[in-house]
């Protein structure tokens, strides 16, 4: 079923997540063997993740690469027990795309829009629906990610290329 007055776009992968029990192990392959750059860190204890924030790609196309373990692996969320555990996707009107999403019946999860590792305003998809609200990421964690206007401009003019 396609709806056809969305909102808002979704212009592209703004990042994927790895988690792992150990973040060095998952260097070896992004870092030392595929030579993306490490641009960040970020700990949070609340979020149970200390992770390096890599890049491929430069300027409003650079796709972050998350490498991520837990702080405690006894603690939720458990970020190294799904490896690939979620897929950011650049949104060009977050607060829209969440209003429109929710009254269609997507779940969030909890947390609201707020700041993220790299600055950006995020929110999630839940990976499951519930009775309330039935469609989630049918087991895969969903982050929409404010673009900024750089990258909004950037996917505009590369779309009316295509047009």
């Amino acid at each position: 079923m396609s709806v056809i007055n969305r909102p808002f776009k979704v212009l592209g992968i703004q990042q994927i997540a790895i988690g792992g029990p150990d973040k060095v192990k998952l260097q070896k392959l992004w870092v030392d063997m595929f030579g993306l750059e490490v641009t960040g860190t970020y700990k949070s204890d609340r979020e149970n993740v200390d992770e390096d924030i890599c890049a491929m790609g430069v300027g409003p196309f650079k796709v972050e690469v998350d490498l991520m373990q837990p702080m405690d692996p006894e603690k939720k969320p458990a970020v190294h027990t799904t490896p690939l555990n979620h897929v950011g996707l650049w949104i060009d009107n977050l607060p829209v795309a969440v209003e429109w999403l929710t009254s269609q019946g997507v779940r969030f999860a909890p947390g609201g829009i707020r700041k993220g590792a790299a600055g950006f305003d995020i929110c999630f998809i839940h990976p499951k629906g519930n009775e309330e609200l039935p469609i989630g990421g049918e087991g895969v964690l969903i982050e929409l990610v404010q673009a900024p206007d750089e990258v909004v401009k950037a996917f505009g003019a590369l779309a009316a290329q295509y047009a």
